[in-house]
């Protein structure tokens, strides 16, 4: 699959800039094809992050000549509100506090409280009630709490 290929091409040029590559996506849209890359640092993704990326990424899928139709390269990071949906996500964001829909049979419960424990695909929140285990399959939503 192209995605693989080109994650396999791209994640040693973030993972050399201290970056985690978070996701890269290729797929058309309204305006042509998009080449989207997502990288995450723990201190913040800089502009200068982003530019260094793009440039060396950009160069070397020139040279690999992968990618079958001219497509738009976007690198930025992940957003603050962007939702948490595999393991990785969940341990990115350990002791942070985070709103849960969870499939609980033919229900939707809705939890908040602090990601305390990733092993494996399940997470355990800690909550004002109790502690919470769960599985990324049973996510419905899952997003940081933002708090200014």
């Amino acid at each position: 699959m192209l995605v693989d290929r080109l994650y396999d091409i791209i994640e040693p040029i973030t993972r050399q800039h201290g970056l985690e590559l978070v996701e890269v996506q290729y797929r058309q849209e309204q305006h042509g094809w998009i080449l989207r890359i997502i990288i995450h640092k723990d201190e913040g993704v800089s502009v200068d992050d982003c530019a260094r990326v793009s440039r060396e990424v950009g160069h070397i899928l020139d040279v690999e000549d992968v990618i079958p139709y001219r497509y738009q390269l976007e690198v930025s990071s992940p957003g603050l509100d962007r939702p948490l949906t595999v393991p990785r996500d969940f341990e990115r964001n350990l002791g942070k506090k985070i709103k849960v829909s969870l499939l609980d049979d033919q229900t939707v419960v809705v939890r908040e409280g602090t990601i305390h424990a990733v092993d494996g695909n399940e997470i355990t929140l800690k909550s004002a009630d109790e502690p919470l285990k769960f599985s990324c399959d049973q996510v419905k939503k899952a997003r940081l709490v933002i708090e200014f």
